[in-house]
């Protein structure tokens, strides 16, 4: 990173992108992840891609996961915990400029703030429904990512009389 800052006067900026997988991942969302990275990278490079996972996730969700090139973390605590923690550790990551994480909710406002707080860009990725407003205006910069929310079929049925 040196080097080419050196040789041509600037850089890249690089982001660490966090996705909150039991949040956005969900049957009843259509969300493409390689459109995710695809909409992140248009604002650097991505240096780090992980998407957070609870022990319930089947091995084949993770290896379509791996697959899209994101680094699964498995976590058998609250998933927003370990994902605030590991995103707010990017705040002394000399090697990251930005920090993404893809969610829906609240729980990531207090670390988007610390990231501003402490000289560093960050970038928001919603999916609707259920977008947070209040997210999105503690973003320096919103991604939203279409999805088509698809219809869960009923496993059961009722009989009217």
């Amino acid at each position: 990173m040196g080097i080419f800052r050196k040789l041509f006067g600037k850089e890249t900026p690089q982001i660490a992108l966090f996705v909150d997988g039991p949040n956005v991942i969900r049957k009843q969302l259509s969300v493409d992840l390689r459109e995710v990275r695809r909409r992140v990278s248009e604002h650097g490079n991505i240096r780090l891609a992980r998407i957070y996972l609870d022990q319930y996730a089947s091995d084949k969700l993770i290896e379509a996961m791996v697959n899209q090139g994101f680094e699964p973390k498995i976590t058998t605590g609250d998933v927003d915990v370990t994902l605030a923690v590991e995103a707010t550790e990017q705040i002394v990551n000399p090697d990251i400029d930005i920090v993404a994480i893809m969610s829906r909710d609240t729980d990531f406002i207090p670390v988007l703030n610390k990231i501003k707080e402490h000289g560093k860009n960050n970038i928001i990725v919603g999916v609707e429904p259920g977008f947070s407003v209040a997210l999105k205006n503690t973003a320096d910069t919103v991604i939203m990512v279409k999805t088509q929310e698809r219809q869960i079929p009923r496993t059961h049925s009722r009989k009217r009389k």
